[in-house]
């Protein structure tokens, strides 16, 4: 009996601390808002206003307008290196108040995400896999006396579901019926290799120095079989029509070239990129970022 009594115990317990460290009480930011007015601050309002033990952060607000595509790359790029149960909101919402789903993705390494389902879940459901999605019900979990308005779900519907749920007011469940595993994804070009080339796109630009990102990893890039110093034909393309083509080295670092010169080099996420040294490639050569922005690579 004592066995079975404290058997019981320990597995209670245990209950208990799985369902108090569900969430941790912390809240992630981000937006296509800027900090020019005080839509950041009425978010961050609203989440103090449920509880004020919430440790509040900003992944970032600086979202070129109604950009999904970023909203997503910038997401996926962080979300990582938070730990479990820290909730994040993402609000880029051009179709907000129409009938684009309000929902909590719940990711399988335990963060959630509080958006509308609009692209924005893209490359968090493929890299860290989806757990379960609930939409938000606005009937339980919308600010109160914010049912006339229709035009900032960020602070009256996100905030308010977030810190919530960080807060430990509701549980998961709570947050509304379960919706299926599937998300409103953006089309992209994956990294493929081929013949001897590989074909990728540009998801973000290194946006403080202009460099080019690309989605082709560091394994895909190795089958060229390049060492430094090797020269590489890139080609890029928007919307299927050349836009840059160029001979150019592979090189561990900038400055194993002249200064203004480009190279090609893996960035710190182990992805290929292009840049100039001391210089910006990207209002250089007019190449940008998104889904329309394509390559391909080939050994010289």
């Amino acid at each position: 009996m004592l066995i079975k009594k404290y058997g019981f115990l320990l597995l209670l317990s245990f209950f208990v601390f799985s369902v108090a460290n569900a969430q941790n009480k912390i809240v992630v930011f981000q937006s296509d808002f800027g900090l020019k007015d005080g839509a950041v601050s009425a978010m961050k309002g609203v989440a103090m206003g449920v509880s004020a033990e919430l440790k509040l952060f900003d992944l970032t607000h600086e979202i070129p307008a109604y950009n999904i595509w970023e909203a997503a790359y910038r997401l996926q790029q962080t979300a990582g290196y938070w730990p479990a149960g820290t909730v994040f909101v993402s609000v880029v919402d051009p179709g907000v108040g129409s009938s684009r789903k309000s929902v909590v993705l719940k990711t399988k390494n335990g963060q959630f995400i509080v958006t509308p389902d609009n692209g924005t879940l893209t490359l968090i459901a493929e890299s860290q896999g989806i757990d379960e999605i609930r939409e938000i019900d606005e009937n339980k979990n919308r600010r109160k006396g914010s049912s006339e308005s229709y035009t900032f779900h960020g602070r009256d519907v996100y905030a308010y579901t977030a810190a919530r749920l960080a807060a430990g007011v509701i549980s998961f469940e709570e947050v509304g019926p379960k919706t299926g595993k599937k998300v409103v994804s953006i089309d992209y070009q994956k990294a493929d290799y081929e013949k001897g080339a590989i074909k990728g796109f540009i998801p973000i630009l290194d946006i403080q120095y202009g460099n080019i990102w690309t989605n082709i990893d560091i394994n895909t890039f190795k089958k060229l079989k390049l060492k430094y110093g090797d020269n590489l034909h890139v080609t890029f393309y928007n919307k299927g029509i050349k836009v840059y083509e160029e001979n150019l080295p592979y090189a561990s670092t900038f400055s194993a070239v002249e200064k203004g010169k480009p190279l090609c080099y893996l960035n710190s996420l182990l992805n290929v990129s292009f840049a100039l040294n001391e210089d910006n490639f990207s209002t250089t050569y007019k190449v940008y970022s998104g889904p329309d922005w394509t390559l391909t690579i080939n050994k010289q």
